[in-house]
């Protein structure tokens, strides 16, 4: 919900960037997918795989794209409702970014299992989807990268979990894609005006080039292992 006639305190981004996100991922670390990785940031914990290209089911098939099949499971019991929705931004970031017409009349199976929520679930669970992909070989259009940013109740933005979770009043998530940094995807929750939104879409913009550099990073050190075994 917005609300753009809330009065909120001046917005204080000066030290947002003065210290690196709180990013790991080890890959490889499930055997039958063709591609997986944990991935972590901060506390957020996520396992993701990826199967295929392989043969569809001719009631999903298409003819001129792959059929991509997201599996989204929480950490314990059966998925809620918002744990679907969760589901579908993660198939709708990774159906633009994967290069489907290169796969017609099969599917991607793309599995993303929940380990940890500390409050940055979304953007974890979409990175290590993309981290999966690249693991895998998989051709894609472009890799994508997606940021939470906190707001908290003093007027202040903040691009990792606050210590007390009460002082959060709204949560946005973007993803970028890796080409010219635009928005693919743009999810929010809370209560905030136009203005927060405006000052937390920038400050997420420049969080996610640290998150494409720790990704490139990270492939690199993997086809170095690789090249070396």
């Amino acid at each position: 919900m917005i609300e753009s006639s809330i009065t909120t305190n001046r917005m204080d981004t000066s030290n947002i960037f003065e210290k690196e996100l709180d990013l790991r991922c080890q890959f490889n670390i499930l055997t039958r997918p063709n591609g997986s990785v944990i991935y972590c940031e901060g506390e957020t914990t996520v396992i993701a795989g990826i199967y295929g290209p392989v043969n569809c089911k001719m009631s999903k098939m298409l003819s001129d794209k792959a059929y991509i099949e997201m599996n989204y499971r929480p950490k314990a019991g059966v998925p809620s409702v918002q744990d679907r929705f969760y589901e579908d931004i993660i198939k709708n970031t990774c159906e633009t970014a994967l290069a489907g017409a290169l796969y017609p009349r099969a599917s991607v199976i793309i599995t993303v299992q929940e380990m940890h929520d500390d409050g940055q679930l979304i953007s974890c669970a979409i990175n290590a989807a993309c981290l999966a992909c690249l693991d895998s070989g998989i051709d894609m259009r472009f890799i994508f990268a997606s940021i939470s940013c906190f707001l908290t109740k003093d007027g202040n933005l903040h691009l990792e979990t606050p210590n007390s979770k009460n002082d959060i009043q709204a949560v946005f998530v973007f993803v970028f894609d890796s080409v010219k940094g635009d928005v693919i995807v743009s999810h929010t929750e809370g209560v905030y005006s136009i203005d927060n939104y405006k000052q937390g879409l920038k400050i997420s913009r420049e969080g996610s080039k640290q998150v494409f550099k720790f990704m490139e990073q990270e492939m690199a050190r993997r086809m170095k292992q690789e090249n070396t075994s």
